[in-house]
């Protein structure tokens, strides 16, 4: 009896024995376990004073504190209407010890987004000496809970090294404090208000990306937590889980929003989205994901348009240069190339005669058809001795090109 009594009186003390192994073990890519308790924690920094603001015009409204709003944006994870209840700060929460019938979910599912939540605990609300992780637990899980993607929410404020040995400092694995991609990755630092203040997350979202079984991209997660960054553009590793590692799989393109009930008092307010078009969507403007065939369909598309606005038949004139010089650009065959020769030649002509009071005249604009043809040249666009005809006009009038 009395070696029981002094294990639990060490197990109290919490630092007098080590924490033992918990989640998967340190790997070849991994210098920490999942929820490695000798983890550094994040320093703690102080945000700004926060000023509460509305969504952006083109933001979609999950929840602006009124019933009718969580009643129509929000239910269990069965689709029924949620036993969270409503706060009187324009907020909506879940009540201690697992009362809630599971978490709440946003009927609406949506993918890549820009993601605003506000959530507060209760200072008077302690974890009632069941662990750290009691504190106000819970999680904004991107594209749901079995698939997702989770920013921790916990009441972290005092998970702080320097508070180390400290009244207040509350020790944690650093994987699973507030402002963590849960069991991945802690926050670089630990903006957190105290208990009782109103903390903001605004989450930029990218989902991976798959080529049937192939992974094309992890995706990634970049969170400001009270203003401050807390996750830089993160690429996932895998689904969000409880002590272990479990790699990406293939799942819908669109999921809801979840917040997970842990059996804590949590409260929420003021959250909306806007939904961002997948970066491996554009086809037409990037070193990852573009096609040449779609590239070349929108380089034609805009030339024509160019050329369309342009007077007919074209005048010699350092304006319709310009003009052409930007044509080409995107799309040198055809009417264009053809319209281009003509109209340089032509132009050539014009240059032959000027005198050397229009060359002065027109300095600012030769100017920047200089600067279009060095363009179109270095691009491959016109041969090399384009702009020659302009440059010995130059010269021959004592107006040096170089120095125009």
């Amino acid at each position: 009896m009395k070696s029981i009594l002094s294990l639990a009186a060490a197990l109290a003390a919490g630092s007098a024995i080590a924490a033992g192994v918990y989640g998967d073990v340190p790997d070849a890519k991994h210098a920490w376990a999942v929820h490695d308790w000798n983890r550094p924690k994040p320093d703690k920094v102080e945000p700004a004073a926060y000023v509460q603001t509305g969504a952006p015009s083109d933001a979609i409204v999950l929840f602006d504190g009124t019933r009718e709003s969580f009643e129509r944006n929000w239910c269990d994870d069965k689709g029924n209407p949620s036993q969270w209840k409503l706060g009187t700060e324009g907020d909506f929460y879940c009540v201690a010890g697992w009362k809630n019938g599971g978490g709440v979910r946003t009927r609406a599912e949506f993918g890549d987004c820009q993601l605003h939540i506000e959530f507060r605990h209760d200072p008077d609300v302690t974890d009632g000496g069941k662990g750290p992780q009691m504190r106000g637990n819970s999680g904004v899980f991107l594209m749901g809970t079995k698939t997702g993607h989770e920013v921790q929410v916990l009441e972290s404020y005092y998970t702080s090294a320097q508070l180390q040995g400290k009244e207040g400092f509350v020790d944690n694995y650093a994987d699973g404090q507030a402002g963590a991609i849960y069991a991945e990755t802690p926050p670089l630092v630990n903006p957190q208000r105290k208990p009782g203040e109103w903390q903001v997350y605004d989450i930029i979202f990218h989902q991976p990306v798959w080529d049937g079984s192939r992974l094309v991209h992890p995706g990634s997660l970049t969170v400001l937590f009270n203003g401050v960054l807390v996750q830089d553009h993160w690429e996932m590793e895998g689904i969000t889980t409880h002590a272990r590692r479990k790699p990406l799989v293939p799942h819908a393109t669109k999921g809801p929003l979840s917040l997970q009930d842990h059996g804590c008092v949590v409260h929420f307010r003021n959250i909306w989205y806007r939904p961002l078009r997948s970066r491996w969507d554009n086809l037409t403007h990037s070193m990852m994901s573009a096609n040449e065939d779609a590239v070349m369909a929108l380089r034609r598309q805009t030339a024509a348009t160019l050329f369309a606005r342009l007077e007919k038949p074209l005048a010699p004139t350092v304006s319709n240069m310009l003009a052409m010089a930007e044509v080409i650009s995107y799309a040198k065959e055809g009417e264009y190339a053809t319209t281009w020769k003509n109209l340089a030649n032509e132009f050539h002509g014009v240059l032959d005669r000027m005198t050397d009071k229009e060359w002065k005249e027109n300095r600012p604009a030769l100017i920047k058809l200089r600067n279009s043809l060095d363009t179109l040249i270095r691009g491959g666009v016109v041969p090399q001795n384009c702009g020659t005809r302009i440059r010995i006009n130059a010269a021959s009038l004592r107006l040096k090109w170089e120095d125009l």
